[in-house]
């Protein structure tokens, strides 16, 4: 399985403190309409840790049916108990999702050893591509590239990185110790065009719920050698970019979202409340900058 281009780390709208499966059926079409490459459903930003399991399958469910095969669907599966992820896994396989999207266990702290067995068993329980997800700034571990490569010797479903540490000499290692076969991904926009040439081949977004064409549209000037559009493209979601993380993701985007007209309000779940009110001032100008408003 190939994952090339800008993966959207897709938003879940809520309305009564309900997923709004309308909203969200129209926000993915709208996703493939503008050009993007694949849809994360159930990560981080879209608040999967706030989610039932049972909400969680039907996300994925629901997004599944909506691409109809246009693009890749990376199901966000992961849990710091390795049970609970054969569990989510299985029901993204059951979804009908292409991979999964597997966060290194956090506040539990496993060894290298451990990180091994943990993705081994759900391999073993559940087939299915994985993308291993590297966060430590929110699971309290960084998953080093030796590592990575121990993992994908031991656990052939294991296919690509998320890599979200911002550490460029990182990102360039795993390529180094894995092989370009085994795929880096940039958790991070900020890192995505510096990725793509040390290696990388795409980035799971946060910024492609809004933007979604110029994400995509920079990855692929990349790849096509336009370095300078590449380049283009990227300043210009640079002030975005920092817009979004003005507050906790997935806070910003999602208000951005329903700014944008997108979302009909943005709605969240405890313990995510609302942007504060001094910063939306300074959200809406940066997306009127951008031409977003």
């Amino acid at each position: 399985m190939e994952l090339r281009g800008a993966f959207t780390a897709l938003s879940t709208p809520f309305k009564d403190g309900e997923v709004d499966e309308s909203t969200y059926r129209d926000f993915i079409e709208w996703q493939i309409e503008q050009g993007i490459d694949g849809l994360v459903p159930c990560g981080t930003t879209g608040e999967a840790a706030t989610m039932s399991h049972e909400e969680q399958g039907r996300v994925i469910k629901i997004c599944v049916e909506q691409t109809k095969g246009r693009v890749p669907v990376i199901a966000g599966a992961g849990s710091n108990s390795t049970k609970e992820a054969i569990e989510l896994t299985k029901m993204a396989k059951d979804a009908g999702a292409d991979a999964t999207l597997q966060i290194t266990p956090y506040y539990n702290k496993p060894t290298p050893g451990g990180l091994v067995a943990h993705f081994k068993a759900i391999a073993e329980a559940a087939p299915l591509p994985m993308v291993i997800y590297n966060v430590p700034g929110r699971t309290g571990l960084n998953c080093l590239p030796s590592t990575l490569k121990m993992i994908k010797d031991a656990v052939p479903e294991a296919i690509a990185v998320k890599e979200a540490t911002g550490n460029l000499c990182q990102g360039a290692e795993v390529v180094e110790l894995c092989g370009r076969d085994f795929m880096l991904l940039s958790g991070d926009d900020f890192t995505a065009l510096p990725l793509l040439a040390v290696g990388g081949v795409g980035v799971i977004s946060v910024i492609s719920n809004i933007m979604p064409k110029t994400m995509s549209s920079m990855c692929h000037a990349f790849f096509n050698k336009d370095h300078e559009k590449a380049l283009e493209l990227s300043l210009k979601m640079a002030p975005v970019n920092r817009a979004m993380f003005m507050e906790t993701n997935p806070i910003p985007v999602k208000t951005s979202l329903a700014m944008m007209g997108i979302f009909k309000d943005a709605q969240f779940r405890l313990p995510i409340v609302p942007l504060q009110d001094e910063n939306k001032p300074k959200l809406k100008a940066v997306l009127k900058t951008a031409g977003l408003l």
